[in-house]
């Protein structure tokens, strides 16, 4: 087995697991709340992401075929916990990291990767 596969397989066991008890209350961390495509299971997954300019920006660091991803698009969105708030997440897409015009450290770090998971920020829950 790879190590970036390795790596995916501890943050999703192990890593998730215990950020997800606190990365929604403290920013930049957040959690994203999404269901399943074919199990209806929700699913709460700890994230990095930003305000910008677009709405709201995660990089999705092991690609654009990440369950999490494909589930938010699947259901055309889903809901972020940042900050001790929720809110919708509305209209995900992915897009080329380099489109992102957020500037600072949002913006580096939405760029750090190939591609960013970008959405709508809706109404507070």
């Amino acid at each position: 087995m790879q190590i970036p596969g390795v790596v995916a397989i501890v943050n999703k066991h192990v890593t998730n697991r215990v950020q997800g008890l606190w990365a929604g209350l403290i920013p930049p961390w957040a959690v994203v709340l999404h269901t399943g495509r074919t199990s209806g299971r929700a699913y709460r997954t700890p994230v990095v992401g930003f305000h910008t300019p677009e709405g709201f920006a995660i990089p999705v660091l092991y690609g654009p075929r990440t369950q999490w991803v494909k589930n938010l698009i699947a259901a055309n969105g889903g809901e972020i916990r940042r900050a001790g708030r929720r809110h919708e997440l509305v209209d995900p897409r992915v897009v080329p990291a380099e489109e992102i015009t957020a500037s600072g450290v949002a913006g580096r770090y939405t760029r750090a990767g190939t591609w960013t998971l970008v959405a709508t920020i809706g109404p507070r829950i």
